[in-house]
């Protein structure tokens, strides 16, 4: 999904994944090497400062224009076309179906008119763009279509930091898309055997945990709830007599006391796999299905050593660490050994890098 900024296909172009979240500005950087292949060029994440950017807002302008450009900076790329996302919460999405074999000038006035009914403010106010999924479920002469809707003001935002750090904005997407995107490189990885597979993808972010939940690579279920590694920082900041800025550091270079592993930390992960748990109990109660077949876990938190182990005893479900770059080349500039700690932060933006190899 590609709001209309214009939107130009980006294939061929050079382009970075650009991710802004509520923690860290994330940046990725992929090449191809043969049909469905890639190579990591480069990544990088900058820290942001507490609440620069607040759900999914951006809170502190020139913060987050100042991370953008060290991130830049830091990738060391002459590449300056970025795939950026909103998030979810900023986009209203409809499913329409349409007659197969329509114009594209007819099905843009359809389009619209089809957004006037649903969008809750004018049309004048929005950048809308939509998507064609493929033939109907139920009726092969007729299409589905996605068409998403967003507040000029969100999308003018992220232009602005991009633009300020001297990048040009090829795409906007939306980042539950964008991770979805990256799951299906993670997806291919997991054992499926099973007829139909479900797959419950958990992102535990600095302040949200964000439960998709795929049949078959489709989205059957989507959720979120207050929970992420914030919480863990928070407890460093009264443990120790840190402010915020020193907990996050110590905690991501792991530059703790002792007791921080023993007692602190344990706490955290209990806490993270009751999370999951309860998660998984909210969509069994309130959908048809009645088990998962494996258990994704992304977001930072997901790079505690042992958290896989812990919430697969929870759920009795098998769980994995997502790591969207398993099986890729990297280049001389990519540590393999920081890559593997990073990859499960890095799936939105994975995603967005992945955007220079649509073939629409």
């Amino acid at each position: 999904m590609r709001f209309d900024l214009s939107f130009f296909n980006p294939k061929a172009r050079s382009l970075l994944g650009l991710d802004i979240c509520s923690s860290a500005v994330k940046m990725v950087e992929l090449s191809s090497t043969g049909r469905d292949e890639f190579r990591v060029e480069r990544y990088t994440i900058e820290v942001l400062p507490k609440d620069a950017v607040a759900d999914g807002n951006i809170a502190d302008l020139e913060a987050v224009q100042e991370g953008v450009r060290r991130a830049w900076k830091r990738m060391a790329t002459s590449t300056r076309n970025v795939a950026m996302a909103l998030p979810a919460s900023a986009v209203i999405s409809k499913k329409i179906i349409v007659p197969a074999g329509m114009r594209d000038d007819e099905l843009e006035v359809l389009v619209e008119s089809e957004a006037n009914q649903y969008i809750p403010f004018s049309i004048d106010e929005v950048n809308l763009d939509y998507q064609v999924i493929g033939p109907a479920p139920s009726a092969p002469d007729e299409l589905e279509v996605l068409i998403a809707a967003s507040k000029k003001e969100r999308v003018e935002d992220r232009l602005a930091v991009a633009e300020a750090a001297g990048l040009k904005v090829l795409v906007m997407d939306v980042e539950s898309y964008a991770t979805l995107s990256a799951f299906e490189l993670v997806a291919r990885q997991l054992p499926m055997d099973e007829s139909a597979p479900i797959v419950a993808l958990v992102d535990v972010g600095m302040n949200v945990m964000k439960l998709s939940v795929l049949r078959n690579g489709q989205q059957v279920y989507a959720r979120e709830q207050a929970f992420g590694g914030g919480l863990l920082t928070q407890d460093i900041v009264r443990r120790y007599g840190m402010n915020y800025g020193e907990a996050e550091a110590a905690k991501r270079a792991a530059n703790l006391p002792e007791d921080y592993e023993s007692e602190l930390l344990p706490q955290f992960m209990d806490n993270l796999a009751l999370e999951v748990s309860r998660a998984l109990q909210f969509f069994f109660t309130s959908t048809q299905f009645n088990k998962v077949d494996h258990i994704v876990l992304a977001g930072g938190c997901a790079s505690i050593p042992g958290i896989d182990e812990l919430v697969a005893t929870r759920t009795q479900v098998n769980t994995i660490v997502a790591n969207p770059f398993a099986g890729m080349m990297l280049s001389d500039r990519v540590r393999a050994k920081n890559l593997l700690a990073d990859a499960s932060s890095l799936m939105a933006a994975c995603g967005l890098a992945l955007r220079r190899f649509d073939p629409s």
